[in-house]
């Protein structure tokens, strides 16, 4: 399990999102702190900790203050920063102090489990240790970026097209519109209408299951799948 530190000035936003990471399979909350000097405190008891998220208005310091000084103190767990903070400045500094991502509020479950997972997938690419090549250093590095596709048309999420984008990707084989939907928690209409979105582009390509009986079931794989 991935242990998580939640820190959020405001106790009611902090079990909300406490609430979105037990969504997520593979995470686990370790514990809450609303103010700098109660994430401090959590990091020591909580060695085992892997990942901070981390609000920027704290009553007491900043976020950032308080990742400066995870680091001082030697704690290696992983940030992202989860705040309304939406200034350049904050959002670069974040960045030097090395914050892995940067997450908006107000944001939808959705858009915290898309972080959540890309964070899974890197942490599954680093523990297999060895050597990297460079299209594997490409993909460590980018594992985080969660893309979102370009040129959605209008009435489109860019968050939902992740998702389904996600969910073909880590696929063993082709998946069914259901399939999709049961991965990504949309309904089956909406898995459907983004997946023709993503063959129409060439992400992705249709392939059919014939059954005994009836139309054929429309299968996707992404396109750089076998």
């Amino acid at each position: 399990m991935i242990e998580v530190l939640v820190v959020d000035d405001d106790t009611r936003v902090a079990r909300v999102n406490a609430a979105y990471v037990e969504k997520v399979p593979g995470f686990h909350v370790a514990g809450e702190a609303h103010s700098a000097a109660q994430a401090l405190r959590s990091l020591e008891a909580l060695p085992r900790l892997d990942l901070v998220l981390m609000d920027h208005y704290l009553p007491d310091r900043t976020g950032l203050a308080v990742v400066q000084e995870m680091r001082r103190r030697g704690h290696q767990a992983d940030v992202i920063m989860v705040t309304a903070a939406r200034d350049v400045s904050t959002v670069q500094a974040a960045m030097r102090h090395g914050a892995l991502q940067y997450l908006v509020k107000p944001f939808a479950f959705a858009g915290l489990r898309a972080k959540l997972e890309a964070y899974a997938e890197l942490r599954r690419t680093l523990d297999g240790g060895g050597e990297a090549e460079q299209a594997e250093v490409d993909r460590i590095f980018g594992a985080l970026s969660a893309p979102s596709e370009p040129g959605l048309p209008k009435g489109h999420s860019p968050t939902t097209a992740e998702l389904v984008r996600q969910s073909l990707m880590r696929a063993e084989g082709p998946l069914s519109a259901q399939e999709v939907a049961e991965r990504t928690g949309v309904s089956r209409q909406t898995a459907q209408r983004y997946l023709k979105l993503l063959e129409r582009t060439g992400r992705a390509r249709l392939t059919l299951r014939y059954g005994e009986a009836g139309r054929p079931e429309h299968r996707y794989v992404w396109a750089t799948r076998g």
